[in-house]
């Protein structure tokens, strides 16, 4: 009798919890799927779309729910892995129709736009945080804008590219801002002239030839000071920078879609 007993118990140990879906077709599934988005209930619809693809590899449904499922993690919180679906479904998929809404998805998981929400509350600066996000966005938008110019997100990509590319502009100017105050003038002035490079179109320039004369003048390099107050003084006349000794961050409030124009 115990070893009977022990049997039925082990029996009862092993088998599989109940699966409403089991037997439902792939349509049923991602049709289930869809309404659960719909309700924003992300997880449940996350795990329909993971049980699809695991089910059915090779449907028809299969590669729309792999994108489904990168949006559905974006849409819960989870950036990780989106970002993770994302780039599971370009290795899959290099030529796939629907690219750009992948590279579009990847630029708007790392632009962290409910941050961005945020920040218009609290007043903080995306050039304040780490700019391996921003960094990350500006590469995902731009290989929309490049790779896909007449798509329905090329758009909107490249005005938050405007955006984000002022954005790493003031990074640069707030590591500047942040040496020239602790008497490291060389690297503030590399930090500065970086900026004069690389973004040279955007409003930072200003700052950042400002910046660049002050640490000359403490670097006791005369006349690349005087060439630097040439130039500003001919493309920026009037700069309020001159009664500026040691820059301060700006109070000026800029947001994406108050982008800088060429």
């Amino acid at each position: 009798m115990l070893p009977v007993l022990i049997l039925a118990l082990a029996s009862c140990g092993t088998s599989k919890p109940y699966d409403e879906t089991e037997s439902w077709s792939p349509a049923r599934i991602y049709e289930e799927a869809k309404d659960e988005m719909a309700s924003a209930n992300y997880d449940r619809a996350i795990s329909l779309y993971e049980k699809l693809e695991s089910r059915y590899p090779y449907g028809r449904y299969a590669q729309q729910a792999q994108m489904d499922t990168a949006y559905a993690y974006y849409k819960s919180g989870d950036n990780v892995q989106a970002l993770a679906a994302t780039d599971r479904f370009i290795k899959l998929y290099p030529n796939h129709r629907d690219l750009d809404y992948i590279y579009y998805l990847r630029g708007l998981i790392n632009f962290n736009e409910n941050r961005g929400i945020i920040s218009l509350i609290s007043g903080e600066d995306l050039s304040e945080r780490d700019p391996k996000g921003t960094r990350a966005a500006f590469d995902a938008f731009k290989e929309v804008v490049t790779r896909f110019p007449n798509s329905k997100y090329a758009e909107d990509s490249k005005a938050r590219l405007q955006y984000l590319v002022n954005s790493l502009a003031q990074n640069e100017l707030a590591a500047a801002r942040y040496y020239y105050r602790r008497g490291a003038y060389l690297a503030s002035l590399n930090r500065s002239q970086e900026v004069i490079k690389r973004f040279e179109q955007t409003p930072s320039v200003e700052e950042a030839l400002f910046l660049s004369y002050r640490c000359y003048q403490k670097l006791n390099m005369a006349q690349l000071a005087q060439d630097t107050k040439r130039v500003i003084d001919k493309n920026f006349p009037n700069s309020p920078y001159w009664n500026m000794e040691v820059p301060e961050k700006q109070n000026i409030k800029t947001h994406w879609w108050q982008v800088w124009k060429d």
